[in-house]
């Protein structure tokens, strides 16, 4: 398990695995709920990773251990027991709405296995069968359960007396309704993982079954809530980028060894240069400029990327941002009064600024001319310019000419690629081209991004 949750991005020493290993000697291994509290308290750093924790856990300590032949497509029906299919889909729903209405989790736990059990299976080929949450959960629609649960909670079915639910706390309970029908979907989703790695094995499951932290998602693959949680972790990546960037430039400070000196003092030690002489740097931080590509998916990625560099403005003397679909508008203002509505800057940009013209297609060639034209103040020997976006240009002139000007004047920069090095240069993508005339890095994860953004800031 351990090994399972370092694959996905979490620091786990030996020490830590250890007091793991102690903690479930202590709490001994009768009570599930007891060892699940007992690891993560000795192996998580904070509560983001809990969600991952938990998945991960219920693969390697499942809830229900059944045998693999009762997990078979098509097995014959028994007596109920280990999550065998005893009523189709409209009696499970029935059954279903009364376990959501009481809030029996013995129930409901049974019920996730039975339904899998019905309604998951596929296939029956070896190795191309197995389960499915999707298609047991399309199948069964506890969605449409609400109303049903309403009512009988309201009745006094549900464990209570008629009348329990006031009207004026209808919008309390069914949010409470919601709650419950979504922790039954993820009870149907553990079960089918479950089945699943009795067939693949655990370790490969836990490796490409469980959904990764929200800083190991890819920016192109994200949705909105993961995009929402993405956010959030906005603040605290900042403050680790900065203690960082500090500690290499307290290092860099020093400076290197002046041989010539260091040389000189030591005929004083008999040509042993006992005292080496270190050439002291000045202190300086640098300017970071950042052109953004706001069209489509990559939006998701230069949103992000835009709110950590708003985070870490202190790690620089000056911080200007521009924005570019086919036409560029500096938005750095935009993007430090982002700080009160971090979820509807992307909106604001689009809205605010100048970014398209007479088409709304990204156009690399055309915004990297106007940023040349306009904006060549921006740039200086201390100015660090990173481009965001995946370099396609619609089949427009790329320009090349304008980013060699920007690379030209510029200290140093770098372009940051949301896609795969695979896709780079396929279709209407120029990576190729332009990495031949500046530095160009993959750039998926917000973990990749703090990585490369503390790697190649000059100090």
């Amino acid at each position: 398990m351990v090994r399972a949750l370092r694959a996905h991005g979490l620091g786990i020493g030996t020490g830590e695995t250890v007091d793991a290993g102690l903690a479930l000697a202590a709490v001994g291994f009768d009570d599930r709920e007891r060892m699940r509290e007992a690891l993560a308290a000795t192996l998580l750093h904070g509560a983001a990773q809990r969600r991952l924790f938990d998945h991960v856990f219920d693969l390697y300590f499942p809830a229900v251990e059944g045998r693999a032949e009762e997990d078979e497509p098509g097995a014959p029906a028994g007596d109920g027991s280990a999550g065998e299919p005893t009523s189709g889909p409209a009696r499970l729903r029935d059954r279903l709405a009364a376990a959501l209405a009481a809030g029996d989790d013995t129930a409901l736990n049974a019920l996730a296995a039975e339904a899998v059990g019905a309604l998951g299976g596929y296939g029956t080929a070896p190795g191309s069968d197995g389960w499915s949450s999707y298609q047991t959960l399309s199948r069964l629609r506890p969605e449409t359960l609400l109303a049903r649960i309403r009512a009988m909670l309201a009745s006094g079915e549900g464990g209570g007396s008629p009348g329990d639910v006031p009207e004026f706390a209808d919008r309390l309970t069914d949010d409470e309704i919601r709650r419950r029908i979504e922790d039954f979907r993820e009870r149907v989703r553990t079960e089918a993982r479950r089945r699943v790695a009795l067939r693949q094995g655990r370790d490969r499951v836990a490796r490409r079954a469980v959904a990764a932290t929200a800083d190991r998602v890819d920016f192109l693959l994200a949705g909105r809530d993961q995009l929402d949680e993405l956010r959030r972790t906005v603040r605290p990546l900042a403050r680790k980028l900065a203690t960082r960037l500090a500690a290499r430039r307290r290092r860099a400070a020093r400076g290197e060894i002046d041989l010539r000196r260091t040389l000189r003092r030591s005929l004083s030690t008999g040509g042993v240069p006992v005292r080496p002489v270190l050439r002291r740097r000045r202190p300086g931080r640098p300017e970071l400029v950042l052109l953004c590509d706001m069209s489509g998916s990559v939006a998701g990625f230069a949103h992000f990327t835009m709110l950590l560099v708003q985070a870490l403005h202190d790690q620089f003397s000056r911080v200007r941002v521009f924005a570019f679909v086919n036409r560029v508008d500096e938005v750095t203002d935009l993007v430090a009064r982002g700080r009160a509505d971090p979820a509807g800057l992307g909106e604001r940009i689009l809205a605010e600024a100048t970014l398209t013209g007479w088409h709304g297609q990204s156009d690399y060639g055309t915004a990297l001319g106007e940023f040349a034209e306009r904006y060549l103040d921006a740039l200086g020997p201390r100015t660090v310019v990173f481009v965001l976006g995946d370099a396609r240009t619609n089949r427009s002139d790329p320009n090349l000419a304008a980013l060699k000007l920007v690379a030209d004047r510029a200290r140093r920069m770098y372009w940051l690629n949301p896609e795969q090095p695979a896709l780079w240069s396929t279709g209407d993508s120029v990576a190729h081209a332009y990495a031949e005339l500046v530095e160009m890095r993959p750039c998926r994860n917000a973990g990749q991004l703090a990585e490369l953004i503390g790697r190649l800031l000059p100090v």
